[in-house]
């Protein structure tokens, strides 16, 4: 498999009063092209820091990231955009939808940006492509005041598929869910994964949303203690992982 992603002894340190808060301690790692993996840790282990260090919206005090072979750290920040925008998606806890526009204008709004017309051609295939993967066929021209939970967030997950991203960041995007709500965007991530080839990289402190991955890495202490390899397997169960976790004494 092709190596998409890496990052070689990154550390992050923030100044707090007389103190300095060190975030990530040399963390390395390596994601595979058409891999979902999981990094999975409680509040404060330092996962979202790290999701936003490997996405570029943060950098590193010391290390490297590469994307595609591209050392982010040595591009401009015209450039760092640029390939955010083009080359990764993200979908955040918040579902970060525009009020006044309806599910095709919201998921549309990369292309609109982009200075694009997101109503015919290629880009009109895929919006409608996306929205079918999700499950929101029959409600294009539902605003987001008219939609659950669930059907907002998925929405943003539509929104951050449809440039077909070489990668995709999830921070906690089931954290405002109630479990089965947050069961229909794992599921929706998964079929990404599997049915379009989607590289993913999910931040999550439940183990049952972890699960849902081929690879979990345990976060804590701004260092990754532990890897656990689960496969690409037709089911979520979660307790494998739950099990392997109390074996670990994490």
């Amino acid at each position: 498999m092709t190596v998409i992603l890496e990052a070689f002894h990154l550390t992050r340190t923030y100044p707090l009063g007389a103190t300095t808060v060190e975030a990530l301690r040399g963390v390395s790692l390596s994601v595979e092209a058409g891999e979902f993996v999981a990094l999975m840790g409680p509040s404060g282990s330092g996962k979202s820091t790290l999701l936003q260090v490997l996405g570029g919206l943060d950098r590193p005090t010391s290390g490297e990231v590469t994307l595609e072979g591209k050392d982010l750290g040595s591009l401009s920040d015209d450039e760092a955009t640029r390939l955010r925008r083009d080359r990764t998606g993200f979908v955040f806890q918040s579902f970060n939808l525009i009020p006044l526009l309806d599910v095709v204008e919201n998921v549309a709004l990369p292309f609109t940006i982009a200075g694009g017309d997101p109503t015919r051609g290629e880009l009109a295939d895929r919006i409608r492509d996306v929205i079918e993967l999700v499950d929101l066929t029959g409600k294009e021209h539902h605003k987001p005041d008219q939609l659950s939970a669930g059907e907002q967030q998925r929405v943003a997950v539509a929104r951050a598929l449809v440039t077909r991203p070489a990668l995709l960041f999830a921070d906690e995007p089931t954290g405002n869910l109630d479990y089965t709500t947050g069961t229909e965007i794992l599921d929706a991530l998964k079929r990404s994964c599997v049915e379009r080839g989607q590289t993913i990289v999910l931040v999550t402190h439940d183990a049952k949303a972890a699960a849902y991955a081929d690879r979990v890495m345990v976060v804590g202490d701004g260092q990754i203690r532990e890897t656990i390899e689960l496969g690409r397997r037709d089911t979520h169960e979660a307790t494998p992982l739950i099990a392997r976790l109390a074996q670990l004494g994490l």
